[in-house]
């Protein structure tokens, strides 16, 4: 099977043990230290990676919740490139990584979509169309603290059924101190210097400020500012199909692609295997830089008055320049097919077009968010406050590629040796996670020669914009007694978000330019080494163009612009208002000899989503080999979904002290997760082709491909929630907590079938659109966490500045999430059509979750170790309507190592993915490899000076 081989699965398996038996210590000492007198060590002043694991447990210890958290100063010790690494370094906490860093956190083993995260108490926007933080648009050096709550209380944002991230900007009086940091970063990235023509390094640089001042009558004021720019290339090796895959019918051999299996058929015992329609390789030169400036006023005018006001924003500039090879026909001729357990594809051989294609991908991405804070205290038992805020995201991607394909004559005219534009070819997907692909002896895939036909120039663009106003008003009221607080309060948002897509296709059919741009804009093969890390056999080079130059060459511009209407039947506008309100008492008292505090209220939130989107007649155009392609008209007609929902949220948590050192907590909520923005969509999505350059047969298959953007009507995930967790505090640095967790589910995700009218070449059809609804079933999840953190201070001589956290989560669920192409679906009378495939779970849920993080620390040097492992999980795309894909597990080693000069200077290296650890997908079912990437290892050299 096309999945990690046996060696990898075997080291990665050692690096596990190893990796946890040196755990073993940590867990043991916990009761030994139980019996130590830290009465002397307790009168000393502690600094670096000590002071971060004692601020840490105090928080957890303090919180009247189940909470983990980092403090300001471990965000800035911790190795990463932002934030997001450092959260996935807290309890129960991954991350979804990718070559410039990580691009979600999952909770609990649970996806980011069924968690939330919340810049000062409000939520924050991103470009990819879902409620996920982009984490790497903010610096670290931004924030005081970063808490992650694994139960919910009334007064939290609803929104997270797996946790909620809250991250904290520094307030400057509280700060109270001036100081003025300097730092430097130097990056080096060995991927990078493989690029010809390239520097391997790159830099960050950030300096900020903070301050306060007497005010005389009118108070004291603080503030704070930063700025920061980050210059960095991330490239990536990559290997990957398109994103449709099709059940092909094993027991007919065609010429020509492959006969489809629908789910009756399959159900009734038709074999079947699964195939994409492209395989390619991509080597691929990035750049990537980011601009940031954050700041924030603290004011107080009087004791009884904060005011706080902050702002950020951050622009990120990234392009890509790709050079991609492989197969443009995937399901083309098929014989010979090997099929797995899975129905996946293990080898075959066939025929296909081969193409070559230059890409500029350049993304704009432009993020502001401000907010304002006033808190009144009246009395010593009132506090009233009121908050609002605003984010927006701005994300332009504009792409630029043109496609060149194999032929039976070469750019001169000449017939090839194998005189047919479909090269002859095997391919083994059972050497390693990459297949390998070995085309016929007389096909040269770095000839630029070959690559004379179907030259087609197409210029995308992609635009996002998500931006969420809000205002909250919180009131608390202290009491005597069992109750000693009352908070009530409500919230207002409306979220809006718009995202379109528009393509301009340019096909160039005279040989004779053809030849011409093709011998003015060869480039030799960019880098060397290209995929040389993979497990199995791969191509090294191939014939590569520059694609700028094409588009002057063929055009007289390096960007023709978009069509000039943005408007189509696949864009998507969604507005989702909210209201809410809470009520929540805190209490505080006895059972028994038992102290016991905490919290119960419940909160209500009402949620009304407008979909705005366009529908038009389609248009049949007949092309030259006879095939068709059905494209939208010009009249667009506006259409507009409506949806609503009201949810009660009630909690209760409550904090039994056993004892000065042990502590149960026990929590019961019932908690919600909206879907994504995108996912809300209500837009259709025209296929203009079945493959790139491959029309259709008839109107009735050009039907098939007609589908839904999103899903309107698609309610929030609901989930009754329990945790119980034990807390062993045996002294201010160690600490052993175990949790047992379990979420009852409101149902799954479901694919169903509506017939829609379209008007296609003036005839009415009746077309079978499939979108994403909430089914019925009920379903389960079961957990435990665990937390031990330990510095060894019970150890002799040297080995007693040694340390250690040790973080593991398990989960299990039989949450359902059914492929919507091949899964379960119901249909348009309301009966239910078996898959053919098998369900995908919660999107992100992984079984096994496991941070190691070793430190050793002695003077003014330390040095620290993280070791993340994950097993595999499902990853949705942000719309839902698509097919299932799977990201395979993944452990990953950073290092960070530091010297403290004097108090004002010091450095430190830091090394990140030191295992080369790939990114593998499979789609639409495990086995079936979709993407493969390497990043490499990265290497960081900083120097931080702070003036007080």
């Amino acid at each position: 099977m096309a999945m990690l081989d046996n060696a990898a699965r075997t080291s990665r398996a050692f690096r596990t043990i190893l990796l946890a038996g040196a755990a073993v210590p940590l867990l043991v000492a916990a009761p030994a230290l139980a019996q130590e007198d830290a009465t002397a060590e307790d009168e000393v002043i502690v600094t670096g990676i000590r002071e971060t694991i004692q601020t840490s447990i105090q928080a957890k210890r303090q919180s009247d919740t189940i909470i983990d958290t980092v403090s300001s100063k471990e965000i800035g010790e911790l190795p990463g490139q932002s934030v997001g690494e450092v959260i996935a370094t807290i309890t129960g906490a991954t991350i979804d990584r990718a070559n410039y860093g990580p691009t979600e956190v999952s909770i609990r083993g649970l996806g980011s979509g069924l968690s939330l995260t919340t810049f000062n108490g409000r939520e924050a926007t991103n470009g990819s169309g879902d409620r996920a933080v982009n984490f790497g648009q903010f610096p670290s050096e931004l924030f005081n603290a970063i808490k992650i709550y694994k139960t919910q209380q009334a007064n939290l944002i609803e929104g997270g059924v797996a946790g909620l991230i809250e991250m904290e900007t520094r307030r400057p009086l509280d700060y109270g101190r001036r100081q003025i940091q300097l730092e430097g970063k130097a990056n080096f990235n060995p991927y990078q210097d493989k690029i010809t023509g390239e520097g391997a390094w790159g830099w960050r640089g950030t300096a900020s400020y903070i301050d306060q001042f007497k005010l005389g009558g009118l108070g004291e004021v603080g503030i704070s500012i930063g700025v920061q720019r980050n210059d960095v290339n991330d490239p990536v090796e990559r290997f990957y199909t398109s994103s449709t895959w099709f059940t092909c019918n094993a027991a007919v051999v065609s010429s020509t692609n492959c006969t489809e299996v629908t789910r009756e058929q399959g159900n009734s015992g038709t074999p079947f295997f699964h195939a994409s329609n492209s395989y390619l390789n991509r080597q691929m030169t990035t750049t990537d830089r980011r601009d940031a400036i954050f700041g924030a006023l603290q004011w107080q005018p009087s004791p009884t008055i904060d005011i706080n006001l902050d702002a950020q924003y951050s622009r990120r500039d990234y392009s890509e320049r790709r050079n991609d090879f492989g197969t443009a026909e995937g399901r083309y001729n098929l014989r010979n097919v090997v099929i797995g357990d899975n129905n996946q594809m293990l080898s075959a051989t066939g025929s296909a077009t081969l193409q070559t294609i230059s890409g500029m991908f350049e993304r704009d991405e432009r993020y502001l968010g401000v907010g304002g804070n006033i808190e009144w205290t009246p009395t010593d038992r009132l506090t009233v406050s009121i908050d609002g805020g605003y984010s927006r995201t701005k994300r332009l991607d504009i792409t630029r590629q043109v496609r060149l394909r194999t032929d039976p004559f070469n750019i001169y005219g000449v017939r090839t040796e194998i005189n047919n534009q479909r090269i002859p070819y095997s391919v083994d997907m059972t050497q390693g996670y990459l297949p390998v692909f070995t085309y016929d002896a007389r096909f040269d895939p770095t000839n630029h020669d070959l690559f004379s036909d179907d030259a087609r120039l197409t210029r995308s663009q992609d635009g996002r914009t998500d931006e969420i106003w809000s205002l909250r008003g919180d009131a608390s009221y202290k009491m005597d007694g069992f109750i000693e607080r009352i908070d009530i309060g409500g919230r207002w948002a409306s979220r809006k978000f718009f995202g379109y897509s528009n393509d301009v296709n340019i096909d160039q059919t005279d040989l004779a330019v053809d030849r011409r741009v093709n011998l003015a804009c060869r480039t030799p093969f960019p880098q060397t080494g290209f995929l040389a890390d993979a497990s199995s056999p791969s191509i090294g080079s191939y014939a590569t163009f520059d694609v700028l130059c094409q588009f002057r060459e063929y055009l007289g511009t390096e960007d023709p612009g978009n069509s000039g209407n943005l408007d189509s039947v696949d864009n998507s506008q969604v507005t989702e208002q909210t209201w809410a309100g809470y009520a929540m008492a805190t209490y505080s008292g006895e059972l028994g000899n038992i102290p016991v505090r905490g919290n119960f209220g419940v909160r209500g939130v009402r949620t009304e989503v407008t979909s705005d989107g366009f529908r038009a007649d389609l248009d049949v155009i007949t092309r030259p080999d006879g095939t068709i392609l059905l494209e939208a008209g010009d009249d667009l007609t506006p259409v507009q979904i409506k949806s609503s929902s009201t949810r009660w949220l009630p909690s209760f948590n409550a904090i039994f002290d056993l004892s000065d050192k042990m502590r149960v907590r026990t929590g019961i909520y019932r908690a919600m997760s909206r879907p994504a923005p995108s996912a809300l969509g209500a837009g259709r999505r025209i296929a203009l082709e079945v493959d790139p350059g491959t029309g259709f047969t008839s109107v009735t298959e050009a039907i098939d491909n007609i589908s839904a953007t999103g899903s309107p009507r698609l309610k929030p995930t609901m989930s009754w929630n329990g945790d119980l967790a034990f807390e062993y505090y045996a002294n201010k640095e160690t600490l052993l907590a175990a949790t047992l967790y379990y979420k009852r589910f409101s149902g799954g995700l479901m694919p169903f079938i509506t017939d829609e009218t379209f008007n296609i070449g003036g005839v009415d059809y009746q077309v079978p659109v499939t979108q994403t609804t909430n089914s019925d079933e009920q379903s389960d999840l079961y957990g435990i966490e665990v937390t031990a953190t330990n510095r060894f201070t019970w150890l002799p001589g040297p080995l007693k500045n040694f340390g250690a956290k040790l973080s593991y989560n398990y989960a299990w669920s039989d949450f359902k999430t059914q492929d919507i192409r091949y899964g379960d679906v119901i249909e348009s009378d309301g009966s239910v059509t078996p898959g053919l495939i098998p369900t995908a779970g919660l999107s992100g849920y992984s079984k096994h979750t496991l941070s190691f993080q070793g430190f050793y620390e002695v003077g003014s040097f330390s040095l620290q170790g993280i070791y993340r492992y994950r097993s595999r999980y499902y990853q949705a795309f942000t719309s839902n309507n698509t097919q299932l894909r799977y990201v395979e597990g993944t452990d990953t080693f950073d290092m960070t190592a530091s010297f403290r000069l004097n108090r004002q200077v010091d450095f430190r290296l830091q090394a990140l993915n030191l295992f080369n650890e790939p990114r593998i997908e499979y789609m639409p079912v495990v086995g079936s490899t979709r993407n493969v990437e390497f990043y490499g290892p990265q290497y960081f050299m900083s120097v931080r000076v702070r003036l007080r």
